[in-house]
């Protein structure tokens, strides 16, 4: 599928969904999901309200605000690698290929640790900290949402 035929979709369901009371729409078809949500801010009728999102940066989970249940207090001090988009979860480049990182390597700030693939995109994902990875926390060729938490380092200690 070529970026022509995605945008045309794109605007195709855009266009269904303009006029009805319809706030969210997700589709998939040959492996890509595309996922339209009106803004829920009063507009004219008729008209989409685009939403944009920025990818999430490397947060300390002490930082973060966790709805699914909180936040433990021997997790405190480890850093979230997040997904910065929608796709599919690889830990490796390549199916005959060795996984980028393991558990209980450490790794450097920069270093990739795995990809994402979207629309056939493969989008390598680095690590924003140096550090020893504790937990991988997807399994490999899952579908991974935007902000999906997928790596848990354990920062290393400065001094």
């Amino acid at each position: 599928m070529d970026l022509r035929e995605v945008k045309r979709q794109i605007k195709e369901l855009i266009d269904l969904m303009q006029g009805t009371q319809v706030s969210e729409l997700e589709v998939e078809r040959g492996g890509v999901r595309i996922k339209i949500r009106k803004d829920h801010l009063p507009v004219e009728a008729g008209h989409l309200v685009p939403q944009v999102q920025i990818p999430l940066p490397v947060e300390s989970q002490q930082k973060s605000s966790c709805p699914e249940g909180g936040i433990k207090a021997e997790q405190e001090e480890y850093a979230l690698i997040r997904s910065p988009i929608v796709g599919t979860f690889y830990r490796a480049p390549s199916p005959e290929a060795e996984p980028y990182v393991e558990v209980g390597e450490v790794v450097k700030k920069g270093q990739i640790l795995c990809v994402v693939e979207a629309m056939k995109l493969m989008n390598e994902i680095e690590s924003e900290v140096d550090g020893k990875v504790v937990e991988i926390l997807v399994e490999n060729a899952r579908p991974v949402e935007y902000g999906e938490s997928l790596f848990k380092i354990e920062p290393l200690k400065q001094g």
